[in-house]
């Protein structure tokens, strides 16, 4: 027997799980928190979801590794992005065993929280909720949710060739998102790769087609105070770059704008700033999206989905945790930068090749900075923003 065969014997009495973990859940609570980013009520909640999916049966032999030993490995994983051979060492497991526990708990994370956490809306009601709480908390009509890309650093797969290889020179995989106003994922596309846009994702993407469907059961066009008779479409809020359309709005380019459609594209940016603040809360709690993730991209996939449920969970219960962590607005909507911004940086903007939007969608762009900078749909504080 080797001595690292005796080191991984020793797991039950000597391991971190049966050890620190173990202090820190009873006597230190806010250290199990940093320990696996979720609070030790949410860990029982999230082990009771997923444990009857990755529990082991014992044997003869061995004492199976628990379900909750594995949630912890997974989550420490999410955590810090730390080698499976630096987990080994802490669990007293071996380095192939760990691998093949957090690629396991990932895809169970998912296939047990996806239909709860992750699921898009089906029906016109959900629709209308989702853009109520867009105009309520940032004063957009008729939005359904803001889309943005993320690059997730990965190692060159093998044989991949320049695949992979992005226009911010990285190797990637891309998260597509769409987030309500919540920061909540409500759509995501995992797994493009690299070197793709995010226009070209998006035009290939399962939520385009349901789009040109009319498959969503979206609510029909409304009128607007302000701009009535014309009808506004219900629609997603994006940066540049995506194509204007009559469901998804862009800002107006940054050259020789007008103070009505600079309000436009501040109006819109303010809305859109919800996704890119969802992507930079997923990377200050699961730190594994600051790092290279040294995994093949399929199994990315797996741990970007986790992570994603993981998220969704965290903002529907514990709201609160995320207020320092994000964007913010003082009492005179000046924006304070968010704790993630100062982590490492978001993709860039790869400006879309769609140079002829059609008329109908720069009509609705229009109508809407008529909107904006009408009686009615002005905002108090809109105009001070471009005269300090």
């Amino acid at each position: 027997m080797t001595a690292l065969s005796r080191l991984l014997q020793r797991r039950t009495g000597k391991g971190v799980y049966g050890n620190l973990l173990q202090e820190i859940r009873l006597e230190d609570p806010e250290s199990f928190r940093q320990y696996h980013r979720l609070d030790r009520e949410s860990f029982e909640r999230v082990l009771e979801t997923v444990g009857p999916s990755i529990r082991k049966v014992d044997t003869s032999m061995r004492t199976s590794i628990s379900p909750g030993e594995r949630l912890a490995i997974t989550l420490r994983f999410l955590a810090t992005g730390e080698t499976f051979r630096s987990l080994a060492f802490q669990f007293r497991i071996g380095e192939r065993t760990v691998s093949n526990i957090v690629d396991e708990t990932c895809q169970a994370l998912y296939s047990t929280m996806k239909e709860q956490y992750m699921r898009v809306p089906t029906t016109t009601e959900e629709w209308m909720e989702i853009a109520m709480e867009f105009n309520e908390r940032w004063n957009y009509p008729c939005c359904i949710g803001a889309i943005d890309g993320k690059h997730i650093a990965i190692q060159q797969p093998e044989n991949s060739g320049s695949e992979y290889f992005n226009y911010k020179h990285f190797f990637s995989v891309v998260l597509l998102a769409l987030v309500n106003a919540n920061y909540k994922f409500i759509y995501v596309d995992v797994g493009a790769a690299g070197r793709a846009g995010d226009a070209g994702i998006f035009a290939n993407s399962a939520l385009k087609k349901a789009l040109s469907e009319n498959s969503l059961n979206l609510p029909p066009a409304e009128e607007i105070d302000g701009i009535s008779p014309s009808k506004i479409n219900y629609h997603i809020v994006g940066d540049d770059a995506f194509p204007l359309s009559l469901k998804l709005m862009k800002p107006y380019p940054h050259r020789n704008l007008d103070q009505p459609k600079q309000i436009f594209n501040y109006r819109l940016s303010r809305a859109r700033r919800v996704v890119e603040n969802a992507f930079g809360i997923l990377s200050n709690r699961f730190r594994v999206f600051l790092t290279t993730i040294n995994l093949r991209p399929d199994k990315v996939q797996h741990v970007i989905l986790a992570a994603c449920c993981l998220h969704n969970y965290m903002v529907e219960n514990n709201k609160i945790a995320y207020i320092s962590i994000c964007d913010s607005e003082d009492t005179n909507h000046t924006l304070t930068a968010g704790l993630w911004r100062k982590d490492h940086p978001l993709t860039g903007q790869q400006p879309t090749t769609d140079r002829n939007p059609k008329v109908d969608a720069k009509l609705q762009r229009q109508l809407l900075t008529e909107y904006f900078n009408s009686d009615c749909g002005a905002v108090p504080w809109q105009n001070d923003i471009f005269s300090k």
